[in-house]
C-alpha cells in the first residue's frame, strides 16, 4: 500500500523523536562520566533487515555500526530472537563495533509473532579490562590486549538477565557496578524505544509502519542520487596524515582517498591508504562507509535524513591488509583519529565537486583516561573526550574548543572531575594564537591542566596533532600543534607522544593537555582589519601574531585598542 506524505512524514518525524527521547534517557541514567557527561553514546531504530529508520545522530560513525551489529545478531541468533531478549557485543571484527571499549545494546521489537524492529544503542564503557584503566591503550599491538572481546551474546533471555554473562562482564572491569550501571541504562532505554514504537503502531496500524520505513530510505536514496546526478563528472583525490601509531612514532600514517564521480554514482576508492598499523589506529570499513556518509550529508542538507538510504548510494573500495581494511587481530581502540583523518579527507576531495563548501583541518580527536587508586583503596577510571577546534569555513572563522567532526562529545565540567575523581583542575583556557591564521581564522584549542590527589595513577593517551598540524586551505595556515607534558615548567619536565598507554602519575604530578588548532582558510593580508582587532581584543590573537602573521601595523593597532579601552 501506499502511505500519504503527510502521514509518512509525521511517523518520520514521530521516530526522530522516540529516539531523541531514548538518547535523553541514557544520558540521564549513565552512571559513568563518559555517558553521563560526555554523551559518548547514540540510540537508533533498525528495521527488521537492520537498515536505519529512525535516528537522531550523536556520533556519526554508530549509525554505521549499529546495522553491522544487528545484521551480526541475525546471523548468531536466527531463529532464537524471542520478545524480551536484549544483546550486547563490542566486537570490532564479529559484530561491526567501533572499537572494543563501545558496547551495543539490542532489544527486538515484536507486534505478536512478527519481529519488526530493532531499538538499539552503542555506548562508551569507562573499563572493559585490557593493559590498562580505561581499556584502550595507545601502545596496543593486537585486539586481545584491548579488552575482553563479546561476540553477540544476549544479556537478558526472554526478560530475565543472563547471570552468567552479567557476572563475565563484571568480572572483567576495574569498575564493575559503573559498567553494569552503564549497561542497564542501555536495555532501559531499548525497552522504552520499543514500547514508544509500538504506541506508533497501535496508532497507525502495522502496514503503514512496515510501508513508511522503505519509504523514508527510498526517498532518501532517491534525493541524494539526484543531488549526486547535479555534480560536475570527474575524479578527485586528497589525502591526510595522522602523527603515529603509538609504537613507530616515527612513522606518520597516511589517510588516501580517490572519488570517482559519474552520472547518479559515487565511489570511494581508499586502497592507496597505508598498511595496516602495529598500534591501534586500524578501522574497519564499515566506518570508513560512515565517514563517508557523514560527509555527503554535510555537502547535500544537514538535515538530510541518515538512514539506510544513503547507505545503498555509497560505493566503497579497500585494500585489504590496510589501515582501513585490516586483517584480524589487528588493534583498533584509537580507531577515531583516523575516521577523523579520512573524512577530512574525504573533505577535502569533495571540494572539486562542492567547492563552495570548503573546510581547513580540524584540532583533532582522541581520549585521556587517568585511572588508579583513592586513598580508601578504591578503583576509579577518569575518561575525558576533550574538545579540541574546527577549521575555518567559506566565509565563517573556526569553532574553539568544541569536538570536531565526528567526535560530537562534549568536555567533562571541572566540578563534576573533581567531585569524582581524586583530581584537580588548575587550568582550563582557550590558547591563544593557536587558530592557524587566515582571511578566515581557524579555532582556538585549549589548555586542561591536571593536579593528580592520590598515589598512583597511569595516564592513557590517544590523542593526535602533536606532529601533523592541522592543515591550512587556499593560503591559510596550519594550526598550533598539540602536546602532552607531565610537570611543566620544572626541571623534571616531560613531553609525551599523542598516543601511549600506562605512563605512571604520583600524587602531586601536574598534568597538562593541550589540544591542537584549527586550520585557516584563505589569503592572511584579506582578513577584515575589525575581526582581527576583535581577536586581539579577545586575546584569541596576540599583539606580536598580529603583526608577524598578519602584517597589521602596530601604531595603527596600538591607538584602536586604546581607543576600545576607552584611553584617547
Amino acid at each position: 500500500m501506499a502511505v500519504d506524505p503527510i502521514t509518512s512524514q509525521v511517523i518520520q518525524n514521530r521516530l526522530s523523536g522516540i529516539v531523541q527521547e531514548m538518547q535523553n534517557n541514557i544520558f540521564r541514567t549513565g552512571y559513568s562520566t563518559i555517558v553521563r557527561e560526555s554523551q559518548d553514546a547514540s540510540c537508533m531504530i533498525l528495521d527488521s533487515e537492520g537498515e536505519v529508520v529512525g535516528e537522531h545522530v550523536i556520533l556519526p560513525l554508530h549509525i554505521a555500526a549499529l546495522p553491522e551489529v544487528v545484521k551480526a545478531i541475525k546471523k548468531v541468533y536466527s531463529g532464537r530472537i524471542f520478545p524480551g531478549d536484549a544483546f550486547i557485543t563490542n566486537h570490532p571484527y564479529v559484530s561491526g563495533v567501533t572499537h572494543s571499549i563501545d558496547m551495543a545494546v539490542v532489544i527486538p521489537v515484536f507486534i505478536g509473532d512478527a519481529l519488526i524492529a530493532y531499538c538499539a544503542s552503542i555506548a562508551h564503557k569507562s573499563d572493559l579490562g585490557g593493559m590498562v584503566p580505561g581499556t584502550g591503550s595507545g601502545n596496543a599491538r593486537e585486539l586481545f590486549q584491548e579488552g575482553i572481546q563479546y561476540p553477540p551474546v544476549k544479556f537478558m533471555d526472554q526478560g530475565k538477565v543472563v547471570e552468567e554473562v552479567e557476572a563475565i562482564l563484571r568480572a572483567n572491569s576495574r569498575t564493575p557496578d559503573v559498567i553494569m550501571g552503564d549497561i542497564r541504562g542501555q536495555v532501559g532505554t531499548g525497552r522504552l524505544g520499543e514500547e514508544r514504537l509500538k504506541e506508533v503502531v497501535s496508532r497507525y496500524g502495522l502496514e503503514v509502519v512496515l510501508e513508511t520505513f522503505s519509504d523514508l530510505q527510498l526517498k532518501v536514496e532517491r534525493r541524494v542520487r539526484s543531488v549526486i546526478a547535479s555534480w560536475n563528472d570527474g575524479t578527485f583525490e586528497a589525502e591526510t596524515w595522522v602523527d603515529n601509531d603509538g609504537i613507530q612514532l616515527d612513522v606518520p600514517i597516511k589517510y588516501h582517498v580517490r572519488i570517482e564521480k559519474s552520472g547518479e554514482r559515487i565511489l570511494f576508492d581508499f586502497s592507496e591508504s597505508a598498511p595496516q598499523t602495529l598500534g591501534p589506529l586500524n578501522v574497519r570499513p564499515p566506518l570508513v562507509r560512515g565517514c563517508c556518509y557523514y560527509a555527503m550529508v554535510a555537502m547535500i542538507d544537514p538535515e538530510l535524513p541518515n538512514n539506510g538510504g544513503l547507505a545503498r548510494v555509497i560505493e566503497t573500495k579497500f585494500r585489504h591488509g590496510s589501515v582501513l581494511d585490516p586483517i584480524y587481530p589487528a588493534p583498533t581502540n584509537t580507531y577515531m583519529a583516523s575516521a577523523t583523518a579520512v573524512t577530512e579527507a574525504v573533505l577535502q576531495a569533495m571540494n572539486g565537486l562542492v567547492p563552495e563548501k570548503k573546510i581547513a583541518g580540524m584540532g583533532g580527536v582522541g581520549g585521556m583516561v587517568i585511572g588508579g587508586k583513592r586513598k580508601d583503596g578504591s578503583s576509579y577510571v577518569q575518561y575525558e573526550l576533550i574538545g579540541a577546534a574546527y577549521g575555518a569555513r567559506n566565509g565563517k572563522d573556526g569553532v574553539s574548543g568544541v569536538s570536531v567532526l565526528l567526535d560530537n562529545a562534549k568536555t567533562a565540567p571541572i566540578e563534576v572531575l573533581e567531585t569524582e575523581f581524586p583530581v584537580r583542575l588548575r587550568r582550563f583556557e582557550l590558547i591563544t594564537d593557536s587558530g592557524g591564521a587566515g582571511q578566515y581564522r581557524g579555532g582556538l584549542a585549549v589548555r586542561r591542566e591536571y593536579e593528580i590527589l592520590t598515589s598512583k595513577a597511569q595516564l592513557t593517551l590517544r590523542g593526535g596533532k602533536h606532529t601533523e598540524p592541522a592543515f591550512g586551505v587556499d593560503g591559510g595556515m596550519p594550526g598550533r600543534l598539540g602536546a602532552c607534558i607531565i610537570n611543566p615548567d620544572s626541571e623534571g619536565s616531560r613531553d609525551l607522544p599523542s598516543r601511549f598507554g600506562g605512563e605512571e602519575l604520583k600524587e602531586g604530578d601536574v598534568l597538562r593537555i593541550e589540544k591542537a588548532g584549527g586550520g585557516g582558510l584563505g589569503p592572511l593580508s584579506e582578513r577584515a582589519w575589525e575581526k582581527l582587532l576583535g581577536d586581539v581584543l579577545d586575546g584569541y590573537v596576540s599583539f606580536q601574531s598580529a603583526q608577524s602573521d598578519y602584517g597589521a601595523d602596530p601604531e595603527k593597532l596600538k591607538s584602536a585598542i586604546a581607543a576600545w579601552n576607552g584611553e584617547e
